[in-house]
This record gives C-alpha cells, structure tokens and sequence, in this order.
C-alpha cells in the first residue's frame, strides 16, 4: 500500500523528482571525488613537496565542494517541494473520502481515527517520501560508488567491506522486526489519545457539572501512559541502534588504520591511498547508516499508508445517483413506504414498518418517548441513512435517485444538536443559499426571531462566529440555525427538537411567524413539548419505532392513551387543549 500510494500521488511531480535524482547523482559524484583528490594531494604533492600541485588540486576540490554544496541544496529545495505537495494531495483525497461517507460509516471508523488518518498518518508517509529523496536516492549511489573507489584505491582491504556492510544490515534487520508492530501500536494509541481529549473537550460543561475532573484525567492520564509506554519501547531501540552502529563505525576505522599501516610498512599502498580508502569505507558506511535511518522510518509509514487505504478503499455504503435528470421531484411531497431501519451491528431495527405522508402546506409532527426513533426518522428523509426495507419518497422519487445536490435543494434540516462553523454570521445562513443577498439574510433572522441579537452585536451580519457557535447562547444558536433553513427557502423543513432552548412566549412568535414562508413547504417536526405541534395538521406517535397513533391534537386527546399519557406528564388536558 505505502509504494501504491507514493507512486500514485508522485505522477505529477516526475519533473521535480527526475531533477531531485540528477541532483543528489552529482551531489554523490562530487562527494566521491573529493577523497580521490585528497589522496594526491598526500601521495604527490605532499610526498614530493610539490607546492603548486597542492594548490592546483586544493583548488579543484574547492570547486568540487562548491558543487557539491549547492546540489545538495538543490535536491534538498525539491524534495522537500515534492514531498509537501503529495502529502498536500493526500489529506485532500483523505478528506475527499470521508466526505463521501454516510453517517454510518463515519461512526464505523470513528472521528478521532480519521482525523487521525487525515493527519498523522498523512505526515508520516509525507516524512518518509522526503528521506527518501534526500538519503534513499544518495545512499545506494554512495554505497556502490564507495565499494568501486575503495577497490580502486587498495583491493587488499576489500575484505573489510565485505564484512562490516553485512553486518550493519543485519543488526538494521533486526531492529526492523521489532519495530514494525510497535509503530502500529503507536498509531492505534494516538487513536485512542485523540478521542479521549476530543470527548473530554466536547462534553466539557458536562463533566465540570459533575464534578467528573479527577476520573476524566485518570482516563486521559491511562491513554497517555499506554502511548508513551510504546513510545519508550520505540526508543529504547533507537538507543540501541546507534550505539551499535557507532560502535561496527569505529571497529572498521580501527580495522583499516591496524591492516592498513601493515599494508603502508610492506610497500603495497601509498598513505594517501590509505587515507582515501578509510574515508570511502566511512563514506559506504555512513550510507547504510543513512538507509538504516530510513528503515526505521519505513515501517510506522508502511502502517499509516495501510491506515489511509483503508479509508480511501472504502466504498460508500450510500452511493450519489448518477444520472441527475432522471429523477426530479414533482413537488415537497414526503412518502414512508413500509420503512424499516436498523443501525449496523443493533439486534432489533430501531424503526419497523413506517408508513405515512406528509404533504406540501402542511405541517406533519413526531411526537414520542426518548430512543423511539424520531430523530432517526427525520434523518432518513436527506438521506443521511439508507433504509434497511422499504422506500422514502419525495415528490414522488425515491431518495436513493436524487443526487445530493437536488436533495440539498429540496431539503433543509435544523439538526437536534444546533451547529455553526467558524465564521461570520453572514457566511452562517448562506451555508445552504450561497446567492442569498443581504436582504434575504434579515428576512430570515425576522422570522427566527434572532433580528434583535444580531443587530446588537458588533458588525451585525459581518460579527464572527467561533467553531460550534460557542461565542452564543443555546438559544441564539438554535434560531441562527432556523434562520439558515429558512434562508435556504427549501420545499421541505425538517425541525428536530429545534425549539427547546426557546422561551415559550419566543417558541409561539416564531411558529407563527414560520406559517407565511412554510406555507407551502412541507415541515415536518419532531418535538418533546406538546405547546409546539398542537396546532400540526398531522401527529405522528411513535413507540418503539412504530406509528401505534396518528391524527389532529384533538383526536388524539380522545383515541391514544400514548398521546394523554405525553400530554399529562406535561399538563392537563385542558390546558393543552
């Protein structure tokens, strides 16, 4: 997976690399070479007290150095630009993916592991493919080319090659099987680290509320020390590679100065070729090193690119239709056809056999217990989820044939937990009308009966909103989220609970303001007070995911003991009535 996704994301870049290739080649070439003149200077300007054959070669390796300087520079300048860009690449098709999902499949991998995967990971593969420019693609030129310029210098100590390079890739070996499921711990506790803090962070005024400080930071504090736990075992390795590794550096050194000096009192080489000689084996050696240090990169990239393919491999468990003018809706019709639903992985299907209509003009409410389904019922009709049997239709088309935009179109949802994003206002409620003018804007803020605030504040329309609106009360975001249905001017309005944080006198100025631009829309509500749906043309009771009572407030009063029993945990009948 890890060459598939470097490979695949580096198409667009070949120029950057090809130039990165030819580069750390004359980079490689250059650093080869200086060694080579060294040698000379010793063996005959040095032997032979030749003055201005020390200048003349001092001078060409100044120039070879200079080279040598300003490749590496170079290389390093588009390697660190090709690796930016695919990791670049990469977070956006990340990000691409799992914006195609459904909920359920975003609840079946998690919010802290993708944001996870969309990150770390991302950085991890976009690390390694910056190395690997940088020391991959120098390391084998350097290691070849300093084997044929140490047997070119003196093939009598060959042999020192051939024993230390293996035994470098062995303890690297090694190292590597060890390290490889320890990096993909490593990745599944920084999992489990992102959603402990972001659960904490979210329900923060919960656990203040509770007083739940102490056992939240046990919890954190466990996750944190299951991390650094792996964390220490990675390191202990790193602190035991490079001291061996330093010490088979200094062991060759030490081989070639005691067989080399031998070698110089017998006559069979020249000090300078001694000295060329030790500096290339320090040269293959130090580009294992470097392959070494890219090893133990590979492994914790090799389990974060398995982590992103796994969601970029992931097919969509509700697919877009693809054929936008096959299907378009008559008009705001809602039909349930025999609707069951389960959530994957649940024993019983949490809706059963829904059958019902709700039609333009007028306003259809869901009424019912805690856990019977009606928020799951609403999120049906955009499709957030698929049916598990039967159809939901609007104007007459199932769902499953419109494509997102034509259901962005005919659909707009106040959610049960309100949400704004970082921004403006302004920016806010066109989220689903971007050609919205300014007039617009007003005119749905009158209606949700958040003109007032919002003129109070400084820049009105133009005032900054924070991530999750949180600079606001609930109920002011609440009806900035009602004003951004309305502004958005759909055929069908769905409210979840989108009324609960009003004030009562508050809850009756905005339903009634709602009657002229709903009027013929089809709004559908789902609420927990009785005072919001009386005055609803249809009431749905659901229990246990079933519709066991439908009709007007009144006949409800006279025919479903589900309904009187909501109603009188509330209050009398006669009050409501």
């Amino acid at each position: 997976m890890l060459v598939h996704l470097v490979l695949k994301h580096s198409k667009p870049y070949w120029a950057w690399i090809l130039a990165v290739l030819l580069l750390q080649l004359l980079t490689t070439i250059a650093t080869l070479y200086l060694p080579s003149l060294n040698a000379r200077i010793i063996d005959v300007g040095v032997m032979n007290g030749d003055v201005d054959y020390i200048w003349r070669t001092g001078g060409i390796m100044l120039g070879v150095a200079f080279v040598q300087v300003v490749t590496a520079v170079a290389a390093v300048y588009f390697g660190a630009k090709t690796s930016m860009a695919i990791g670049r690449d990469l977070r956006r098709e990340v990000f691409t993916s799992v914006t195609s999902f459904s909920a359920q499949d975003v609840n079946r991998f998690g919010a802290a592991t993708l944001i996870t995967r969309g990150t770390n990971d991302v950085q991890q593969v976009q690390m390694l493919v910056l190395l690997a420019l940088n020391f991959m693609v120098s390391a084998p030129i350097m290691c070849v080319g300093g084997i044929i310029m140490a047997l070119k210098e003196d093939p009598g100590l060959s042999w020192l090659v051939w024993a230390s390079v293996p035994l470098l890739l062995v303890v690297v070996g090694v190292l590597i099987v060890f390290l490889m499921p320890l990096f993909r711990q490593m990745q599944e506790r920084i999992d489990s680290i992102n959603g402990v803090l972001r659960e904490q962070i979210t329900g923060l005024r919960v656990i203040r509320a509770f007083t739940r400080e102490p056992h939240e930071t046990q919890r954190f504090e466990d996750a944190n020390s299951k991390l650094t736990l792996v964390g220490l075992r990675v390191g202990n390795l790193f602190v035991l590679m490079f001291p061996l590794i330093g010490m088979i550096l200094h062991l060759a050194t030490a081989a070639v100065l005691w067989f080399g000096g031998h070698r110089v009192d017998s006559g069979l080489v020249e000090v300078g070729a001694l000295t060329a000689f030790m500096q290339y084996l320090l040269q293959i050696l130090m580009a294992v090193m470097m392959g070494t240090f890219m090893a133990m990169m590979i492994p914790r990239a090799m389990v974060c690119a398995d982590r992103i393919g796994e969601v970029l491999n992931t097919e969509p468990s509700m697919k877009d239709a693809t054929d936008a003018g096959s299907a378009t809706p008559a008009n705001g019709t809602v039909e349930f056809r025999g609707v069951s639903f389960g959530y994957e992985g649940a024993e019983e299907p949490i809706l059963q056999n829904l059958n019902f209509t709700a039609r333009p003009g007028q306003t259809t409410a869901i009424i019912g217990a805690t856990g019977a389904g009606k928020t799951t019922l609403l999120n049906l009709v955009p499709r957030l989820y698929d049916t598990t049997e039967g159809e939901v239709l609007i104007g007459g088309v199932p769902v499953t044939q419109l494509t997102r935009e034509q259901l962005s179109r005919s659909v707009a949802s106040v959610p049960q937990r309100p949400y704004l994003f970082s921004g403006t206002i302004a920016s806010n409620l066109r989220f689903g009308a971007q050609d919205a003018t300014e007039e617009d804007l007003w005119d749905a803020l009158t209606i949700a009966q958040a003109k007032g605030f919002v003129e109070a504040r400084e820049g009105a329309l133009e005032s900054s909103i924070s991530q999750g609106g949180t600079n606001v009360s609930g109920g002011q975001r609440q009806r900035l989220c009602i004003a951004r249905a309305i502004a958005a001017n759909p055929d069908i309005y769905l409210f979840d609970d989108s009324f609960s944080a009003l004030d009562v006198s508050t809850d009756a100025r905005l339903r009634a303001a709602l009657v002229e631009p709903t009027k013929e829309a089809t709004v559908i509500i789902v609420a927990q007070r009785v005072s919001t749906i009386t005055g609803a043309d249809q009431i749905l009771v659901l229990e246990h995911g079933e519709i066991v009572a439908r009709g007007t407030h009144q006949e409800l009063l006279e025919s479903s003991p589900t309904y009187q029993e909501i109603v009188s945990s509330q209050l009398s009948a006669e009050e409501v009535a």
